[in-house]
């Protein structure tokens, strides 16, 4: 039973009252924290961390990615939406194989410990080498693997519905807990209807929920309603797809009947903004959704689309996105903002126990430098972290109490052998695609 004392730090605690500590300490021990500002002279660390000029706060929890997809990072630049699909990505992971998976979760990994990210919610393929990764670097993750129901792409490999039983059967509450899992159906317009049932059914057995991608596109609602008279959120409840807790991804296109159903039946939305910018494709409803009550969090979504992993850049971008699209600069202040990262993120990722600093919750925190030019003076703690800081500002990355960050270098990953794994596989999968795409101009 490891024990950690962190000392002289500013506290973003996020709690009820948006409490802030200022040169605090905390303690930690068997992956809690057990006090907060004057410890007990008896307490005894193994590691006491001089926290002086750093903001301790709840970590990153990623509600929406696909980590392996950072082997695709930077080769599908510039198209819109159904071009990004059709002629870049899903080309390229045709040349997939189940080792890429880990590795490029595994570069992803790197990426996320390193600016503050302490959970993720991944939705992709081979989902047990993910699951390999996240009990390596000693992250928390919610894991779903990715179903597609259909012959429209087949070359994913061999995934199965019977698999993914498996797999939640095998890893749901592994890795001391860390792990937690969902069902992955992709979306309401690749998987057949009989293959979306058979997904809520199988849910509905396991008691676990789905991870499924909603309403991305205005095309992709008027093609629900012409074949089944329904918006797809509306589709996907007929179906009993939202019958347990699930996570929405995106749902950007929804009205406020879709906004109801969502809220009725628990669904987390997570809301994308970076990826939305640079495939345009408009912005998730997020006040709306909050004001009718359902819980919102945030999402990288792939390297692919967004290129990086940082969620203090993804957690600007909502804010900023929120005050322009409503014309209210009010709207979603950096308190509220925070709280989509971290503990709205945890909630919809099954972590209730984190995402807040407070006596009795898990030990998930990062502490971000704040001897920084751009992060001085510090008139608003929260403001600095949302609308100043960079996610190279973390210094440490705590999961459980295990240091996972210390000083900025990894301490449970080898990166430089990671990287070059990576850099080797990308090229190769791109090299795949350019080749297939001569062929077919030929």
């Amino acid at each position: 039973m490891s024990t950690l004392l962190i000392k002289h730090a500013d506290i973003l605690t996020l709690d009820a009252d948006n409490s802030i500590l200022k040169n605090s300490s905390l303690a930690i021990q068997n992956k809690q924290i057990v006090a907060i500002g004057d410890i007990a002279p008896d307490f005894s660390a193994d590691e006491i961390i001089d926290a002086k000029n750093h903001v301790a706060l709840p970590g990153f929890f990623n509600a929406h990615t696909h980590a392996a997809m950072t082997l695709l990072r930077g080769s599908a630049e510039d198209l819109p939406l159904e071009r990004w699909f059709n002629e870049g990505i899903w080309r390229t992971e045709s040349a997939l194989q189940e080792d890429d998976v880990y590795w490029g979760a595994a570069l992803a990994a790197c990426e996320m410990i390193r600016s503050g990210t302490v959970a993720f919610s991944d939705h992709y393929f081979y989902m047990h080498n993910v699951a390999r990764v996240a009990q390596e670097a000693g992250m928390k993750a919610l894991l779903a693997w990715c179903v597609f129901g259909s012959d429209f792409a087949s070359e994913m490999g061999p995934t199965t519905l019977a698999l993914t039983e498996e797999f939640v059967a095998e890893f749901q509450n592994s890795a001391g807990g860390r792990i937690q899992t969902m069902l992955g159906p992709h979306s309401p317009y690749i998987s057949a209807e009989r293959a979306l049932r058979d997904a809520a059914n199988v849910a509905h057995k396991l008691g676990v929920g789905c991870h499924i991608h909603v309403s991305e596109s205005s095309e992709q609602v008027a093609n629900s309603y012409k074949q089944h008279g329904k918006s797809p959120v509306a589709y996907l409840n007929a179906l009993g797809i939202f019958d347990q807790p699930s996570i929405a991804a995106h749902a950007i296109y929804i009205d406020d009947a879709d906004i109801e159903i969502l809220r009725a039946k628990n669904v987390t939305v997570a809301a994308c903004p970076k990826t939305h910018l640079k495939l345009a494709m408009k912005t998730t409803r997020i006040v709306d959704l909050l004001n009718a009550g359902v819980n919102v969090a945030l999402g990288t979504d792939g390297a692919a689309s967004n290129n990086d992993l940082d969620m203090s850049q993804v957690t600007r971008l909502a804010a900023l996105l929120q005050k322009h699209d409503t014309g209210d600069a009010t709207v979603l202040p950096s308190m509220q903002a925070l709280k989509l990262a971290t503990r709205q993120g945890a909630r919809a990722m099954g972590f209730s126990k984190s995402g807040v600093i407070q006596v009795g919750a898990d030990a998930d925190l990062i502490l971000i430098n704040l001897d920084k030019p751009h992060l001085t003076p510090r008139h608003d703690l929260a403001a600095n972290v949302v609308h100043s800081a960079q996610g190279s500002d973390v210094n440490y990355a705590i999961v459980d109490g295990q240091v996972l960050l210390r000083k900025g270098e990894l301490t449970t990953l080898d990166e430089k052998k990671i990287m070059r794994e990576a850099e080797t596989r990308g090229i190769r999968m791109a090299q795949s695609n350019l080749a297939q795409t001569q062929k077919y101009q030929s």
